[in-house]
């Protein structure tokens, strides 16, 4: 049986394509001719997008390094390109990047037939914009998913040269070596966000701690990119100056990524306490009450 990508439109007006574990969200404003336009080069683009990456999917999941890319595909190029900035002192491979490029890749599609006051292609939380001159983005920052998260909302302008928004931590879609409820990155790419985010993720850790469990992640998924590096399955009491701690070995990473200008700003959490990193031009409210269940 042939896999065939699904391709629908939400009573919102909303474009939703998925095909495998690609799940995308699209928006965009503009003419009604040119937000068809741009739905349909999404749509058009999607198609087939999955298969050109399981074809160099191997390679995709080796450690990246500096030297010239041998990947073929646009998007797996672009994976590594995202993810070569941080190789020389961490692990990471380009699927670090996979859901960030994604969403650039589509989002590129969409902008070339139309004239688009704003557009988004979220890939699961990984958000590439596009915003004209005055045309803002509210990204909502959730520290796990579910209803019981804590939601704090923030404002993207498009005088800000953040064009990506990613997220990571022990509660994604991912394996995390940290402990982060959630690590919220802003850079120029969503791609880069996308990398940006598990590394920082991943720093906000305890190593050793008696409290944090971890499992090889082969032993959960065999065919995972993290081969037999310890991943974090959950996290018994900490303490808050255990809590601060983890928090500060993130903040020092985030801090160091962007005085490299490879990010733009980083939010971490973890436990309810919340670091804020670069990114000063931005609202960042505190959290919103929760309506009570009906």
């Amino acid at each position: 049986m042939i896999r065939q990508p699904q391709i629908a439109m939400f009573e919102d007006g909303r474009l939703h394509l998925q095909d495998g574990p690609i799940d995308l969200v699209i928006g965009a404003d503009g003419t009604d001719a040119a937000v068809h336009a741009a739905c349909q080069a999404a749509a058009r683009r999607f198609v087939g997008l999955l298969d050109e990456l399981c074809a160099e999917l191997t390679q995709l999941r080796r450690a990246a390094d500096s030297e010239p890319c041998a990947l073929q595909g646009v998007v797996a190029q672009r994976m590594h390109r995202a993810v070569a900035p941080f190789a020389a002192d961490a692990f990471i491979t380009p699927m670090a990047a996979v859901a960030g490029a994604v969403a650039e890749e589509v989002l590129g599609a969409m902008l070339k037939p139309a004239p688009l006051t704003r557009a988004y292609v979220n890939n699961g939380g990984d958000i590439a914009l596009h915003l004209a001159d005055g045309a803002t983005f509210a990204v909502g920052l959730m520290d796990r998913p579910g209803a019981q998260g804590v939601l704090r909302m923030m404002t993207v302008r498009a005088e800000d040269a953040i064009r990506g928004v990613a997220t990571s931590g022990r509660h994604g879609r991912s394996f995390s070596l940290g402990i982060a409820d959630a690590v919220t990155v802003l850079a120029r790419t969503a791609a880069l966000a996308d990398a940006a985010a598990t590394i920082i993720a991943n720093a906000v850790d305890l190593p050793g701690h008696p409290s944090v469990i971890r499992q090889p992640a082969c032993d959960i998924q065999p065919d995972t990119d993290l081969g037999h590096r310890l991943v974090t399955r959950d996290v018994g009491g900490l303490d808050r100056h255990e809590v601060a701690d983890a928090l500060a070995a993130g903040e020092m990473r985030a801090r160091q990524l962007l005085e490299q200008d490879l990010i733009d700003g980083a939010v971490l959490q973890l436990r309810g306490e919340l670091r804020i990193v670069g990114a000063r031009q931005l609202d960042i409210v505190r959290p919103l009450l929760r309506p009570a269940a009906a």
